[in-house]
């Protein structure tokens, strides 16, 4: 049953413009009037110790941060902070006399355009992805760093949060009371190994004013853009985090979807962008806490809404899937081998994807240790520039220290480079073989005439990070080593000339690994 006030709300009167219907939404800290052109979105008066609405001030206080912050990212929704009117049986929009409630204006949007509904139809795809991807990590570089008086990002403090999780959900039944304490004390575990790395990313400028709370259901497509909103407000601690926490969170809901290819997709669309990779250390932790995040969530509406079974169903698949995440990868190395245009990078992408690991790309790594935007075009000589000996061999360097990262983080790792000298295969050999990890080689093939055509359409786009010309191709053709009799066993050789399906691809690559 809804307050007088907000009752008094879904009358036409009560508005300064056309009306086609009016409805109310309800969240367990927020009423979301509906009415056609704008939505109007009010704070419950509720105090729930991680965000205090309980007094009119602090209410309005939170509607104008509400209204920054969410500019930031959504420009296009966030209109006004507007002040309710009136008395509660007869409420005015920005009228006169007494001021009974706060609201901020948005520009209402069709539900069925947030990625959680696209996900539900199965129509939300990569792109949509590496949009998102695009703009966060942009975001991410654009929003102030916490200083060292800041207390956020103190690793108590995180771990406080985490604590938070578990101690505002006071559930008896036997199997999510098992599950919620092996979290907990698999969290106070996770903690105390990362510790330290979690101070190091304060001391590296990761913890950042953040949007704070990005699943599926907080983004939306309006108007051919990929717009997040409904940042976190109400509390300084939940946005200024880590940016690898804020990626977490994405990730998560894209698994709890029911796709996780894409959340690996995102993840890989994001970490090419900034070369985050030192983050990943803590990206199991922060996905776990994340499940935990909407677990508690769905386990509060559910207090609030008895009847309807939907929210405990919610809280229950969640804490399945913080177990599940909990439990991590099995981590392997692969490594390509083949030509310019041979469709490597295309290939170990997808591949990536849908076999739950990280790609590394030497192209993106080679510019970004020259300080270079991705697709710069150096024109340079073959073997001059940033691509003359001692910078490829920095290159391959970088790619093995961020693939070390990745694998002791607990992922797997594709690597993707031409590695047409035997030397800088070796090396990656040895990496694997030091941590005892299974290794691959992905050797991509495709007639000469092929190579030419793809070389040729990816200059003509101009979008790639890849700098290769047919005088490039040219000399990898004449100037390569090829693999030797051990490296042939430990190789998977896919002829790209030809289409083959994805999945017998993958088939293939597991079978060799020993993954399920």
């Amino acid at each position: 049953m809804l307050p007088p006030l907000i009752s008094s709300l879904l009358k036409p009167s009560v508005y300064d413009h056309p009306t086609t219907s009016i409805r109310c939404l309800e969240t367990h800290i927020s009423w979301i009037i509906l009415t056609g052109p704008y939505a109007y979105k009010i704070k419950k008066p509720v105090n729930l110790g991680f965000l205090d609405f309980s007094t009119l001030d602090k209410r309005h206080f939170y509607c104008w941060e509400e209204l920054r912050l969410n500019r930031r990212l959504a420009p296009q929704l966030y209109l006004a902070v507007v002040a309710i009117t009136g008395d509660p049986s007869s409420p005015r929009i920005g009228g006169g006399g007494q001021i009974l409630e706060y609201a901020v204006k948005m520009r209402q949007f069709n539900r069925h355009h947030l990625l959680a509904a696209l996900a539900e139809r199965g129509e939300l795809t990569e792109t949509h992805l590496e949009v998102l991807a695009e703009k966060i990590a942009r975001f991410h570089q654009s929003v102030p760093q916490a200083t060292a008086r800041d207390p956020y990002g103190d690793p108590k403090q995180i771990q406080e949060s985490v604590r938070q999780n578990f101690a505002q959900i006071d559930c008896s039944e036997p199997e999510s009371l098992f599950l919620l304490t092996e979290l907990a004390a698999w969290s106070e575990e996770q903690f105390s190994a990362l510790e330290a790395d979690i101070a190091e990313r304060k001391h590296q400028g990761f913890i950042r004013e953040c949007h704070g709370d990005l699943p599926l259901g907080n983004i939306v497509l309006w108007q051919g853009s990929v717009l997040p909103f409904d940042c976190i407000e109400f509390n300084p601690t939940l946005r200024w985090i880590d940016t690898i926490c804020e990626i977490a969170f994405t990730v998560m809901d894209l698994s709890a979807h029911g796709l996780r290819p894409l959340g690996f997709g995102f993840l890989n669309s994001y970490l090419g962008l900034t070369g985050d990779y030192s983050g990943v250390r803590l990206l199991t932790y922060y996905l776990v806490y994340r499940a935990m995040v909407r677990a508690k969530i769905a386990y509060l509406t559910s207090r609030q809404h008895p009847q309807e079974t939907s929210h405990l169903e919610g809280f229950q698949r969640y804490l399945r899937l913080a177990k599940a995440l909990s439990q991590g990868h099995k981590p392997f190395l692969c490594i390509t081998y083949g030509f310019s245009g041979s469709g490597k990078s295309y290939l170990s992408r997808q591949l990536a994807s849908f076999l739950g690991a990280l790609h590394l790309r030497s192209d993106l790594e080679r510019k970004r240790l020259a300080g270079l935007e991705a697709t710069a075009r150096t024109h340079a000589p073959i073997a001059g520039g940033i691509y003359r000996p001692d910078f490829t061999e920095r290159t391959y360097q970088k790619l093995e220290e961020e693939a070390c990262a990745i694998l002791t983080s607990g992922f797997p790792a594709i690597v993707d480079a031409t590695f047409l000298k035997r030397a800088h295969r070796q090396r990656f050999y040895r990496l694997a073989e030091n941590l005892r990890l299974p290794f691959l080689i992905l050797e991509f093939q495709a007639e000469e005439e092929i190579l030419r055509e793809r070389v040729q359409q990816r200059l003509r786009h101009g979008r790639d990070p890849s700098e290769a010309s047919l005088e490039v191709l040219d000399h990898q053709l004449t100037h390569y080593d090829p693999l030797d009799t051990w490296e042939q066993a430990l190789c998977v050789v896919f002829d790209t000339s030809r289409e083959t399906p994805l999945e017998e691809r993958l088939a293939i690559i597991k079978a060799r690994l020993g993954l399920k």
